[in-house]
């Protein structure tokens, strides 16, 4: 949408350690990064930090910016840029209006999003959903998505929603907040304690009395024995997290129907997880009276493997006859949808979604 445009949005990929601040034009990064320390536990050593960040990024550009826009950690009222009481900066607690402070300091509109929303906004304007889109037309289909939901997978469990290339935020600017959907076998707890880096490491824990300090890393190089530990009992733990993540997608793609786009740092051991995944997307549910259900109404294929992609492109197309005539007409008696992983890489996705959702607001 924007590959031509010549307005310049600068950026910062906010993080619990260090700030990173960026500019952004025609979907192309035109600065040197800034990286500074977030001072998370320091309000005002933080907000000075932010300020020199932007600074610094703006000293770089030969013409003026046209906005601020970036992801910051939830909770916050992100539609007024307020960011509330968050775990990994401690310093924030009790309400900081960060939006109206850069609003004041730098005299420019000022967006702020929850990372996962920019990541899935930024996959449907450049990658997975034109990506598939290209594919079903180069495969001569009809067939066109016009909706995507975006899960990362890794500090926690996050979601996105667009749909016709807007990005969905809700009244509260609380959509896709799947955190707080109930863990699959934990019914008292969240998923996310399922579906997290923390969760990874627990499970394998649980699993092995392992109490050596691993993080997630670890415990796939285990899987793939390339370290030493309990090949079995890591496999397992992927295996049980791909069937806690799958507990969150289909909630959601119960309601929305969409195409699916994954992202985050744990997709890297996606070889472990997926396959969990999509037998649990792909499975069954019982009513009371023991009728079997399929999880989903639609099937998902897994559009990371060419064999499945094949078969989502080229469906068996029936034709059947219209009432009282002899007119027929096409029938897919499959619905389906698909899932894959980020075709941006997770950070490029989230600023070029930054970068697309600030325009687009600018320009209505």
């Amino acid at each position: 949408m924007y590959e031509k445009d010549k307005r310049i949005v600068m950026t910062l990929d906010a993080g619990g350690t260090n700030f990173v601040f960026s500019a952004v034009q025609a979907y192309r990064e035109i600065v040197e990064p800034v990286r500074l320390p977030s001072s998370a536990d320091n309000l005002e050593q933080s907000l000075d930090n932010i300020e020199q960040g932007f600074l610094q990024v703006r000293l770089q550009l030969k013409q003026a910016p046209a906005a601020i826009s970036f992801a910051f950690p939830g909770p916050a009222d992100y539609s007024r840029g307020i960011i509330m009481d968050l775990n990994n900066f401690p310093a924030y607690r009790g309400g900081v209006a960060l939006g109206a402070f850069l609003k004041n300091r730098f005299n420019l509109p000022v967006f702020i999003n929850n990372d996962a929303d920019l990541f899935t906004y930024g996959e449907c304007i450049s990658g997975a959903l034109p990506f598939v889109n290209r594919r079903l037309e180069a495969a001569g289909s009809t067939k066109r998505y016009r909706n995507l939901i975006g899960f990362t997978l890794g500090t926690g469990f996050g979601c996105g929603i667009t749909s016709n290339n807007e990005l969905y935020l809700g009244d509260n600017g609380s959509a896709g907040e799947v955190l707080l959907l109930r863990h699959k076998t934990k019914r008292d707890i969240i998923i996310e304690d399922g579906v997290s880096i923390r969760a990874i490491k627990r499970v394998y824990r649980e699993l092995t009395g392992d109490t050596r300090e691993l993080e997630p890393l670890d415990v796939f190089n285990i899987a793939d024995g390339k370290q030493e530990g309990d090949v079995q009992a890591a496999q397992k733990t992927f295996e049980i997290f791909g069937a806690m993540a799958a507990e969150g997608i289909a909630a959601v793609t119960t309601v929305l129907d969409g195409l699916i786009v994954l992202g985050g740092g744990l997709c890297g051991a996606r070889k472990f997880f997926m396959p969990s995944l999509m037998q649990e997307l792909n499975g069954s549910i019982n009513t009371l009276d023991g009728q079997s259900k399929s999880r989903l109404e639609m099937k998902v294929y897994n559009l990371d493997q060419p064999e499945e992609l094949e078969e989502f492109l080229h469906p068996d197309i029936q034709k059947i006859k219209v009432p009282r005539s002899e007119e027929l007409i096409d029938y897919d008696p499959q619905k389906r949808t698909g899932i894959l992983m980020s075709k941006l890489g997770t950070s490029k996705a989230v600023a070029l979604g930054a970068y697309a959702f600030a325009l687009h607001e600018l320009d209505k």
